[in-house]
């Protein structure tokens, strides 16, 4: 997030340039190519943050200049705002109220500066009440007719909180803003596999660590995992294992024992 405080600042979006002057902000999203020239002499204070939490984003970096094939680091893409249902925040907004926007920017630039915890902490209060706002404002805009192909960062999160629930293509579709043909497609471009099976395998895998860990019986788990029913439970468990679930308990309690 960028604030024309002086100047004029270029942004080469995509390889479409933006002339923003002074009192303008800038809202730059993770997976658009850029570049930033100031035209003239600018004083531009920033914010560089993430929103979203990803178990492995303390392996995320700041791209570095000319790296623009980023292929092989889409596992550590942060999602964008835009991936949020009927939310679409361009680069270039206006706050409803700028000037105070603008004090709460600076405010929170200078608490991190100061490098202490408590300081930090603060500073992500005002970042992540600077977001809200601007959602807020936001949500009634709409998407515009073209689109960047989204990320699907956000799907193993959003599968894991809907592990139970009985999950339809066109569900997961429309959470990815595409059509149920086109998200078929890109998800299996993205992971290598169907969303049926995606899902599946992460209904098994909490199957195995529930069996595993825990008391439930078998139709608890079964439906903690998003199966209609005990029968269709072990069917589709011991396709993927090779062993029901019952036999693949016993196993579990018997090397633990040993």
């Amino acid at each position: 997030m960028i604030y024309i405080q002086e100047g004029n600042l270029m942004v080469n979006v995509d390889n479409v340039e933006h002339t923003f002057k002074e009192g303008e902000f800038c809202l730059l999203q993770p997976n658009d190519l850029l570049t930033l020239e100031g035209k003239t002499k600018t004083i531009t204070p920033f914010l560089h943050f993430d929103i979203f939490y990803k178990n492995n984003r303390e392996l995320s970096f700041p791209t570095r200049s000319g790296q623009t094939d980023l292929t092989m680091y889409a596992h550590l893409m942060q999602p964008r705002l835009n991936e949020l249902a009927g939310i679409h925040v361009p680069f270039r907004f206006v706050p409803q109220r700028p000037v105070a926007f603008k004090e709460k920017m600076m405010k929170s630039i200078g608490l991190w500066l100061e490098a202490d915890l408590l300081n930090q902490l603060e500073a992500n209060q005002i970042i992540a009440d600077l977001i809200l706002d601007l959602l807020k404002e936001m949500e009634s805009f709409q998407l515009p007719k073209y689109q960047k192909p989204q990320s699907l960062n956000w799907i193993t999160s959003y599968f894991s909180f809907h592990l139970a629930d009985p999950l339809s293509l066109k569900d997961m579709a429309l959470r990815a803003q595409l059509s149920p043909s086109r998200f078929s497609a890109v998800f299996k471009q993205y992971f290598g596999t169907s969303p049926h099976q995606y899902l599946l395998h992460l209904r098994i895998t909490h199957a195995e660590e529930l069996l595993h860990n825990s008391s439930f019986t078998t139709d608890e788990i079964a439906s903690y995992c998003g199966f209609a029913n005990i029968h269709h439970f072990s069917k589709a468990f011991k396709k993927v294992t090779g062993e029901s679930p019952g036999s693949f308990r016993k196993q579990q309690t018997a090397s633990i024992s040993l």
